[in-house]
């Protein structure tokens, strides 16, 4: 299954927050969409980064309940690390766990068309194979 496909079920809403954006505001933003990660973005569009529920953890445990009150170009992961429509589930899985993160924008010829999380790629490798299982059972039964 390719990530395209992800997208499609999914739709490509794309929750971002300003690096000015204070933590608190953040995770009511995480909160309200249900989401555990959000792109940073300047007033241009650009992306500057990404801030996830793990980054906001780390500055709680370093900084404790300070960082609330800190902007979130503070605390958001600057290397963005991107996958491809194009791209297998598995290839998205395997980009995520080589570099330890949950979320990944979805990047087209240099524009952003959507972000993934590990949940999405797990939810399509199960869909994947209850698809298969079931087209067994068929080939099994009618034989």
């Amino acid at each position: 299954m390719l990530i395209s496909a992800i997208l499609s079920n999914k739709g490509g809403q794309i929750i971002s927050v300003t690096g000015d954006t204070i933590i608190l505001d953040v995770t009511k933003v995480l909160r309200q969409h249900r989401i555990g990660a959000v792109l940073v973005k300047e007033p241009d569009g650009a992306i500057d980064g990404v801030l996830s529920e793990r980054d906001i953890i780390r500055g709680l445990a370093t900084d404790g309940p300070a960082i609330l009150e800190r902007p979130a170009k503070t605390l958001m992961t600057r290397e963005i690390i991107t996958c491809r429509p194009s791209d297998e589930v598995s290839a998205a899985l395997a980009i995520m766990t080589k570099n330890r993160v949950r979320h990944l924008p979805v990047m087209d010829s240099g524009t952003l068309v959507g972000m993934i999380s590990i949940g999405d790629l797990v939810n399509a490798r199960i869909q994947e194979s209850l698809m298969e299982a079931e087209s067994l059972r068929e080939y099994i039964a009618t034989g």
